[in-house]
């Protein structure tokens, strides 16, 4: 059998023991009707519920559910693994505004690919593409999507989309990775510029599917997150700790939920290697989990004495040490006591969301740090 997969245990009942308790009214008992719970198609398990009242930040969904692996691969550099779910519900971003992708009719799986450097082990947000084709045995294209960029509390940063398959059966997944568009810098320059393939036979079992966990925390709606599973040595995309950033440490600043880490770096190849010395950059997290924002629009500000001296859009960059940023390659300033570094959104994360990051990185608005 090639490729059979791995549920995850978790804790949790599984989608089938889930389904029981909807039937038995264990859910509508404490909410009054299942409308009132946030669903919108008839099937609980296509649109389960929302949590009532969500904030405009990260928040505790009403529904979490498991994973399981298909398998993982490499080609070139890259590390790729491929886990899947059942279908669900996910938001994409056109500049501010959101759109829901509900489950269709025949999506039959989730399926999520996760991107890794394997020299570093570093998790890969990349801005240029990545497609999953699925083929049956005889090595005809059931199915080719481009899995979405996404953000989720139980998976952190990944590749994902719904897929329809032609029932049980052995397949092949070809995740096809675009030639990545960022700076580089470091070690990564060069390191991914080429298109690569990687190619994941797995078995698609139903009632495999069937037995996911789900849970249903007691603390659903609240401002928090879970934190995300873990599959062996796959990375969940959490940006570089600020302890082991290079250079000084400025302050973490806020910008409603989007968590930055000011960073001035100097000395030493600096100059070779970010293309200004000193360099200024800024990591963004997501609060609790401290995952990666990538895609995002930010401009720095450094004012003086009431006068500004630098304001410039900071490039995203991938860099081996420092990890997915936002940097000034053109910084050039030696700042001083005094100075104000004010960090703006100008375009929030371009990045998919599932439930508890729906409503939250909204916010086109500044935080400053004064130097001292």
């Amino acid at each position: 059998m090639r490729g059979s997969p791995q549920p995850s245990s978790g804790a949790g009942p599984t989608r089938r023991a889930f389904l029981g308790t909807l039937a038995a009214g264990g859910l509508v008992g404490t909410a009054g009707c299942l409308q009132t719970l946030g669903f919108e198609r008839q099937s609980a398990w296509r649109d389960p519920p929302l949590a009532s009242d969500r904030p405009d930040a990260v928040y505790v969904p009403a529904v979490t559910e498991g994973m399981g692996m298909y398998g993982r691969t490499t080609a070139g550099r890259y590390g790729v693994a491929l886990m899947y779910s059942y279908p669900h519900r996910f938001w994409t971003l056109t500049g501010s505004e959101t759109s829901k992708t509900v489950v269709e009719a025949d999506d039959d799986v989730h399926l999520m690919a996760s991107l890794w450097d394997t020299e570093t082990g570093m998790a890969l947000p990349i801005d240029s593409g990545l497609t999953i084709e699925i083929r049956n045995e005889s090595g005809e294209t059931v199915t080719q999507e481009i899995a979405y960029p996404m953000l989720s509390q139980q998976m952190g940063m990944h590749y994902g989309d719904n897929y329809a398959l032609d029932g049980a059966g052995e397949y092949e997944a070809h995740v096809q990775i675009g030639g990545v568009s960022l700076r580089c810098t470091g070690g990564f320059a060069g390191a991914f510029e080429s298109a690569e393939t990687a190619v994941i036979p797995f078995e698609f079992d139903p009632a495999q599917l069937s037995d996911i966990s789900i849970s249903e925390p007691e603390n659903a709606g609240e401002r928090g997150a879970i934190p995300p599973m873990e599959m062996g040595d796959v990375p969940v995309g959490r940006a570089v700790e600020m302890a082991s950033l290079p250079g000084r440490h400025l302050r973490r600043v806020r910008v409603g939920d989007v968590v930055f880490d000011g960073v001035i770096a100097s000395g030493g190849e600096t100059e070779s290697r970010f293309g200004s010395d000193p360099y200024f950059y800024a990591v963004a997290r997501t609060p609790h989990n401290g995952i990666v924002l990538p895609m995002m629009g930010v401009q720095a500000t450094v004012a003086r004495g009431g006068d500004t001296v630098f304001e410039e859009a900071l490039a995203s960059t991938l860099d081996p040490e420092v990890g997915y940023h936002y940097g000034a390659p053109h910084f050039g300033v030696d700042l001083r006591d005094g100075d104000e570094v004010t960090l703006s959104i100008t375009t929030v994360p371009q990045i998919a969301r599932h439930d508890g990051y729906e409503t939250a990185f909204f916010e086109s608005e500044s935080a400053s740090l004064t130097v001292s």
